[in-house]
């Protein structure tokens, strides 16, 4: 459990530099460390600092923990705290890898005490604990067709990574090796494959690929077209699938804007 939870936020730690929203340092940390852990005490956290909330919210994503318990300090005024604590949630689940791609939503309840406040954490999954234990760990891209080959063996329909190092190429890179991959498998009439980027795709460090293995109903084409970039397969949805959704969403704009109505 150390271990694992020590590699996500290394990962963390290498991503940090990829963006100026994410210029702090993740810290690499063990589950009972007394950095982060209120002594021994199971499920109560401590944070001094800012960072120190995220790297515990980190935590708790990578052990898939629903329900903990957090002792704030160097925090006076209720208004920062409630403010750090959303920043904090929001900062998980939108910009870090693992966030975006596990976490359905945080939520946390403050309570003053002497020396500290008290806060109540609850995170809701998009993923299971099987999910989250079985991202496969890659420096860089190059990793990615071995993976794909390994998931494809082994029959599996689904295969999430997390990336060290995502070029300014990166996506570009995926989307040759998804197509190379299918031609090795012999899939290139096959049902599409869906590739998810998480946070998203400028600055991946978590990839997601689902491939099914059979061929695809309309519903499950639209679900797996609204999940993620669909590569291969079918460039377009059934004949039926469309004419069922002609007619539903915003209309195409007219090549010639219409003049603006003026106020007088």
């Amino acid at each position: 459990m150390k271990g694992r939870i020590g590699a996500i936020l290394a990962v963390c730690l290498l991503l940090a530099g990829c963006t100026p929203l994410l210029e702090r340092e993740y810290i690499t940390v063990a589950e009972h460390s007394s950095k982060y852990w209120e002594g021994e005490a199971a499920n109560i956290l401590r944070a001094e600092s800012y960072q120190d909330l995220v790297n515990d919210l980190l935590l708790l994503v990578g052990s898939h923990t629903e329900d903990a318990l957090l002792r704030l300090y160097n925090y006076e005024d209720d208004a920062v705290v409630a403010d750090a604590l959303e920043q904090a949630a929001a900062e998980v689940q939108q910009q870090t890898p693992m966030g975006a791609y596990a976490v359905e939503y945080i939520t946390t309840e403050k309570q003053r005490q002497r020396s500290y406040y008290e806060v109540s954490i609850h995170i809701a999954y998009r993923r299971s604990t099987e999910q989250i234990l079985a991202v496969v760990n890659a420096t860089s891209t190059a990793a990615l067709p071995a993976l794909l080959d390994s998931a494809m063996e082994a029959e599996k329909t689904e295969l999430a990574v997390r990336i060290s190092y995502w070029g300014s190429d990166g996506q570009a890179q995926v989307r040759q090796m998804v197509k190379e991959a299918r031609e090795r498998w012999e899939l290139t009439e096959a049902a599409p494959w869906v590739v998810c980027y998480y946070p998203n795709p400028d600055r991946a460090g978590l990839v997601e690929f689902l491939m099914p293995r059979e061929t695809l109903t309309e519903e499950e084409w639209a679900v797996l077209a609204a999940a993620g970039e669909l590569l291969g397969g079918e460039e377009e949805p059934p004949e039926e699938a469309a004419e069922e959704t002609s007619g539903q969403g915003p209309e195409e704009a007219p090549e010639t804007p219409e003049e603006p109505v003026k106020n007088d």
